[in-house]
């Protein structure tokens, strides 16, 4: 695949330095979680999704794409949005399920990988609209946020932490491997096309997330898991439906 050259050989480094950011994110995540600090494992996961984002969007601005990074941000994907969240879970407190606690950080990680081997394999092939499945940043974000959100919980609860987590694993792990769509926010054309309201959108969610980052962090994360579910099983069966009618009627 040919990638635009840069106007300078050192805008390549911009983007990579960003993904080796990512990469020193999730490594300090793994350590933490390893000595039980799990609120900065958690925020480290956080981090290393915000440089995740930005390799990306260097490369496109710098014209910097290349093979070689795509296949590098993958790998790195996989350690701070597989390896990390699996390892954080486990010592935090999937571990008291013995080996089903085992197998359920596992999954995590190895969906993980899959779902990431898929996207390599369908970018260009599919709408930008859209992921098929839900992006493993966003299912490492959805165990992080949580584990900064159970401090929320009252003490009366505190006891279905571990059980929450385990569903928690069971359903990103599943999400991440099905077919369902969630928005990519990547469609340029859209985002022109609704510039103000997509930055007021922007804005709003910025600043009630900054508001009360442990608790509406993760009540973000859960609405966007939501969203892909409501859109593949309610509103794309009843757009194909009213598609038909219309079809139905112009042949009548």
């Amino acid at each position: 695949m040919d990638h635009p050259v840069p106007k300078h050989k050192g805008y390549y480094l911009l983007p990579n330095m960003a993904t080796m950011s990512s990469l020193l994110a999730g490594f300090l995540g793994i350590l933490w979680s390893i000595e039980g600090k799990f609120e900065y494992a958690a925020v480290a996961i956080i981090v290393s999704c915000v440089f995740d984002g930005l390799d990306g969007k260097l490369a496109r601005l710098t014209n910097s794409a290349s093979d070689f990074g795509v296949q590098l941000d993958s790998l790195v994907d996989l350690i701070a949005f597989g390896v990390g969240p699996a390892i954080m879970i486990h010592q935090w407190c999937t571990h008291e399920f013995g080996r089903l606690g085992i197998m359920a950080s596992f999954l995590v990680m190895a969906c993980g990988a899959l779902r990431l081997a898929r996207f390599n394999i369908q970018t260009g092939k599919i709408s930008k609209k859209f992921f098929i499945g839900l992006p493993i940043p966003a299912a490492a974000c959805t165990l992080a946020t949580f584990v900064l959100f159970s401090s929320y919980i009252p003490e009366s609860l505190i006891h279905w932490i571990p059980r929450i987590t385990l569903g928690l694993a069971f359903l990103v792990s599943i999400l991440m491997v099905s077919n369902v769509r969630y928005a990519s926010f990547k469609d340029a054309e859209t985002l022109r096309a609704h510039r103000f309201s997509a930055t007021v959108t922007a804005l709003l969610i910025f600043v009630l997330v900054a508001s009360e980052p442990k608790l509406l962090s993760f009540v973000f994360f859960i609405g966007y898991i939501a969203s892909g579910l409501i859109y593949t099983y309610f509103f794309l069966p009843l757009r194909g439906k009213s598609l038909l009618r219309e079809s139905s009627q112009k042949l009548s």
